[in-house]
This record gives C-alpha cells, structure tokens and sequence, in this order.
C-alpha cells in the first residue's frame, strides 16, 4: 500500500495535476479505503509548494491566474457536492509571483461529482471506493476521457484482466507516468488525437501512395 501511495501521489501531483495524463481519479478497494485516504493525505500534507526556482520545492504553480481560479472553483464544488476534504484546499500566499494551491484530496467521492468527471488539471485528487473488480472497471470506463489508467494489485491476473476491461489508451500496472519511446502513447473516446511514440507515431509522417495498374485485355467495367 505504501508504493501505490506513493505512485498515486506522483501520479496527481506530479507538474502541480497539469499534465494530460494526471491520475486525479483514484479508485480504492474498500476494504483497505480509510487506511489508503489517510497515508496519501499524510503524503500530500508533507508535498513542499514554492517556486520552482527554489529546489527544496515538489510542487510549483498553477500556469495562469484563469487556472488557478478555475482549481479554486473546482475545490469549493467538490465541498459543495459532499466530498471530504482530506488534505488541502487552499490558496497560498507570500510564495513570491505565481499562482500557489495546496494538493488537494478529497475522500468519499461518488463517480457522478464533478470532481470526479471533469478534467480539472491542477493538484486535486478525488479518491473514490470500489466493492469488487467489476464495480471498479464499470467507474473507470464512466467517463468521456480514457488517456491512461493504472491498476496496483500483488495479483499480476488480476491487474492484467482488468488492463485488459479499461478503455484506455495506455494502462500501467503498478506503476505510473513511464513512458517509451517504443510504446504508442495515445487515448480512447475524447482523449487525445492519434498516437505519440511508437510506429504508429511515425505513420503520421508518412504519405501512403496506392498505384493500381489493369494488366487485362478488356477493361473492368460494369458497361
């Protein structure tokens, strides 16, 4: 628990949430929910927000003041809709220029928020509990995105099945954010245009030419 933690905590967090494939999503069995919120809370509440500038900092700020009210709204929505706020939530001031926002987690989350269904690209995490493999598959594959996902399970059939049930363009098992540049990277439904990496990358750069040459005495046609 303590690696998927970590990974889970890299896989949001990590540029502040402002990459395509940000784990903000975070599905937990269970059986093991509670125990899971409170290590990545504990996790997020020790994460360092400063100036990139200053290496002692992990997490920089947001892009654009446009973002950084845009996360801030998306926080107070997720309060409103009944999430538990676990760790986070505020803006921070006196970090010099930019746009600074604690890394956010919030528990108790149901699929339907909008939290949980809209691309908020900033440092909040929703973490929502699943009973059983199928009832996890069926809120992963709820969504209009499918960029990336991961599963982390000491069970490899178990990981691989449900790699297999997600819909989405790269599935990582216990692991998270690794990238090949022999592997196509690319997403399923709204996510994402063609491929990136792999050869189905380089296809986008070839022009395919067809030549078809009739070697018959009498030409095909239907008059």
């Amino acid at each position: 628990m303590e690696q998927a933690a970590k990974s889970a905590l890299f896989g949001v967090f990590y540029n502040s949430g402002q990459v395509c494939q940000a784990g903000s999503r975070i599905l937990v069995e269970r059986s093991v929910y509670e125990t899971f919120v409170e290590l990545l809370a504990s996790k997020a509440k020790k994460l360092k927000v400063g100036p990139g500038v200053d290496a002692r900092s992990d997490l920089g700020p947001v892009i654009s003041r446009e973002q950084y009210e845009k996360v801030l709204r998306y926080i107070d929505i997720g309060k409103q809709e009944g999430a538990r706020l676990a760790a986070g939530g505020r803006a921070l001031e006196g970090l010099g220029g930019g746009y600074f926002i604690e890394p956010t987690v919030f528990a108790d989350v149901s699929p339907s928020m909008r939290i949980a269904c809209e691309e908020i690209f900033g440092p909040v995490a929703a973490v929502i509990p699943f009973q059983d493999e199928e009832e996890a598959a069926s809120i992963a594959n709820d969504t209009i995105y499918g960029l990336a996902a991961a599963v982390w399970t000491n069970d490899i059939k178990r990981a691989l099945r449900l790699a297999r049930r997600v819909k989405s363009g790269t599935v990582w098992i216990n692991t998270y954010q690794v990238l090949s540049p022999t592997a196509p990277f690319g997403g399923y439904k709204q996510s994402g245009l063609g491929r990136e990496l792999g050869m189905q990358a380089l296809d986008a750069y070839f022009e395919t030419k067809t030549v078809i040459c009739d070697l018959n005495d009498r030409p095909m046609t239907l008059f």
